[in-house]
């Protein structure tokens, strides 16, 4: 027998709006200015909140931009597991995952370098790393599925070339040579380096 979700309490209520109110408030700084150029005062002034409070929900500004970027990322991965659905060959459903995650990525070019350090130097027993971590896990996950439905990898040898692939990326990404790139020129360089590397 199925049981109901019980409705949130008043406590859990007001928990979820403060998170929902902190996240909304540091996106908007953080796309404004980037991440180096906001300070915690003025993200719990906006979320209107006391810096103690803000302090609960995230330790540090990284836990902060991991908490937005992580938002973001989701959405992107959805949007990339969509696109690779309907892509034919395994290069275009690749690309088809990457290309939202890169686009996400390049919003704000330094807030997404510094959610790239945040996620592979951070704690990641603290959640928001943890979450990080799992939406890369995910993407290689999506990656490799589209490599061992498309061409005659293995599983195993498909979830290798999904580690190569993600670290091609995030690398691309990261590079500070690459800082001033489109979109379209950091997904042109992963086609490239991508495409050396896939089974036919």
């Amino acid at each position: 027998m199925a049981t109901e979700a019980r409705p949130l309490g008043r406590r859990e209520r007001n928990k979820l709006d403060k998170l929902e109110r902190i996240t909304a408030a540091a996106g908007e700084l953080f796309a404004e200015r980037g991440v180096d150029d906001v300070t915690t005062q003025e993200i719990a002034d906006r979320a209107d909140i006391g810096t103690g409070t803000l302090f609960l929900y995230a330790k540090t500004k990284g836990e902060l931009l991991l908490l937005v970027q992580n938002s973001l990322y989701e959405s992107a991965l959805e949007e990339g597991r969509a696109a690779s659905a309907e892509a034919s060959g395994v290069l275009d459903g690749v690309l088809a995952v990457l290309r939202p995650v890169v686009a996400c990525n390049r919003k704000q070019v330094d807030n997404g370098r510094t959610y790239l350090r945040e996620m592979v130097f951070g704690d990641p027993q603290e959640p928001r790393h943890a979450e990080a971590l799992t939406l890369t896990s995910q993407t290689q996950d999506l990656v490799a599925e589209v490599i061992a439905r498309e061409t005659v990898a293995t599983v195993d040898t498909a979830r290798v070339l999904a580690q190569v692939v993600s670290a091609i990326m995030f690398t691309t990404m990261a590079a500070s040579i690459n800082a001033a790139l489109s979109v379209d020129e950091i997904v042109e360089q992963v086609r490239t380096q991508v495409a050396a590397i896939l089974p036919a």
